[in-house]
């Protein structure tokens, strides 16, 4: 059931997003192209079933493993749970990472399997955007 937000609600959800897009104006660009095209990649009805059903099973092999005093049941039970849910939980498909542009267009890189190796190091590069960003201002 969803209740429709009060006038109050409703202006306080519009002056965020105008908020949003004056901070960053590009991840706002994407976050409403992901709304509108329903999101990354979402769970899929079997994987989840597989999942939940090993998660169960794992949760048995760790009650038989407390009753019987054997610790390597348990253990393994308990890793099945946590396979399992963690095999229930992951996308079917994983979105691939790219560069936002300017004009809020996401560019694949070419060599999408190879890592590029940058100039400089970590550190420098996030001391280079914490400056850009004391530059822009708040907001």
């Amino acid at each position: 059931m969803t209740v429709p937000l009060s006038e109050h609600e409703q202006r306080v959800l519009e002056q965020m997003e105008k908020a949003l897009y004056a901070e960053d104006p590009r991840l706002a660009t994407q976050l409403k192209r992901t709304a509108a095209t329903g999101g990354p990649a979402g769970l899929d009805r079997r994987r989840l079933a597989v999942g939940v059903l090993l998660a169960l099973a794992g949760l048995a092999l760790v009650v038989v493993g407390v009753m019987s005093q054997l610790i390597w049941v348990g253990a393994i039970g308990f890793l099945a749970m946590v396979l399992g849910g963690a095999w229930a939980a992951t996308p079917t498909s994983r979105p691939h990472l790219g560069v936002v542009g300017t004009s809020g267009t996401v560019s694949h890189p070419a060599g999408k399997g190879r890592r590029t190796r940058k100039t400089g190091s970590f550190m420098a590069r996030m001391e280079q955007q914490w400056d850009k960003r004391k530059e822009q201002g708040p907001y």
